[in-house]
């Protein structure tokens, strides 16, 4: 039961229907790691520069910091924790650590996400798949090796 100024929210999370009790100016990305428990998507930046807290929202990604919970009142939200499990990674998943692609793995889960959406969006080119992923960082410098990882996948 939700309280005043905490309306009851609902949300698809990874599959799961979910019944949340948020404040009207939480964030989706505040709901998923502090009320949910759902650590793999990150806090970077918390400005939406860096692409660590990007989840799918309908299949679409999204930085979490920016989005209102609220927003995605009804929605399916993924995490990376909907898409693989460590006995049965995801064919992405897969091929990142075939490409070395993790290096610390902050960005990893971000990385991944995105890189599902730019597959499941059609790309068609290792440049186009560059420039979907120009919203997500990596300090490490791994670039190279996760453009890689999504080529495979996307049949490139």
């Amino acid at each position: 039961m939700a309280d005043a100024g905490r309306p009851a929210l609902s949300l698809t999370v990874n599959g799961e229907a979910r019944r949340i009790d948020a404040p009207p100016t939480a964030t989706l990305l505040d709901v998923l790691r502090d009320t949910l428990r759902l650590t793999g998507v990150k806090k970077g930046c918390d400005m939406g520069a860096c692409g660590a807290c990007t989840v799918l929202a309908d299949g679409r990604r999204i930085k979490a910091c920016l989005a209102l919970a609220a927003s995605y009142e009804g929605r399916a939200i993924t995490t990376i924790e909907g898409i693989g499990t460590p006995e049965a990674l995801h064919p992405l998943q897969a091929a990142f650590v075939r490409h070395d692609a993790v290096q610390c793995g902050y960005c990893t889960p971000g990385q991944i996400l995105s890189g599902l959406a730019l597959i499941g969006e059609g790309v068609d080119s290792v440049e186009a798949i560059r420039e979907g992923l120009s919203g997500n960082l990596c300090r490490c410098g791994a670039h190279p090796n996760i453009v890689a990882a999504v080529a495979e996948v996307a049949g490139l």
